[in-house]
């Protein structure tokens, strides 16, 4: 294997992001994810155009950030190499039993950490994600034990 790009580098966390449309439900996988203030506790996450999710937050769908435990990894394919578009995943995770609630919000069983989001701001950039600004509105850790990280996609083969 050769030498890995600068952005493979680094070991980032795996979350996903589900908005909220009605009773509808729409989850993606993110990587471009950091915190950038402590009070308030703000986030900001980069969202492809192309996606589903994208038009979602445009269209002002509320949010719950979702950091992904290792056990999760069978959720990559279907929720961050499909869209939404053409592909209804709030019935694949229902269908498969993933999904569970938290604060009145449909998510995802098993997740290490949810993260209820409010939409602050939104910036257009040149190239393929939409930056947005969320405040972080409600938390609840589960576990800081085996949280899904950017090396085991690699290592699965699911990232090369």
């Amino acid at each position: 294997m050769g030498v890995k790009r600068p952005w493979n580098i680094v070991n980032v966390p795996i979350y996903s992001l589900a908005t909220y449309a009605g009773e509808k439900i729409n989850m993606n996988i993110c990587t471009y994810v950091s915190a950038v203030s402590m009070k308030p506790k703000i986030y900001m996450i980069a969202v492809d155009y192309s996606t589903h999710t994208y038009e979602m937050l445009k269209n002002g769908a509320n949010a719950v950030l979702q950091l992904l435990d290792q056990s999760q990894i069978n959720l990559i394919k279907p929720l961050g190499k499909k869209t939404g578009k053409n592909f209804d995943k709030h019935q694949y995770l229902e269908k498969k039993e993933y999904l569970s609630f938290w604060k009145g919000h449909t998510v995802l069983r098993d997740a290490c950490a949810y993260l209820e989001l409010n939409m602050l701001d939104q910036e257009n950039i040149d190239g393929d994600h939409h930056l947005f600004w969320f405040e972080v509105k409600k938390s609840k850790t589960i576990s800081e034990d085996g949280i899904l990280m950017f090396q085991d996609l690699i290592n699965q083969g699911i990232i090369l």
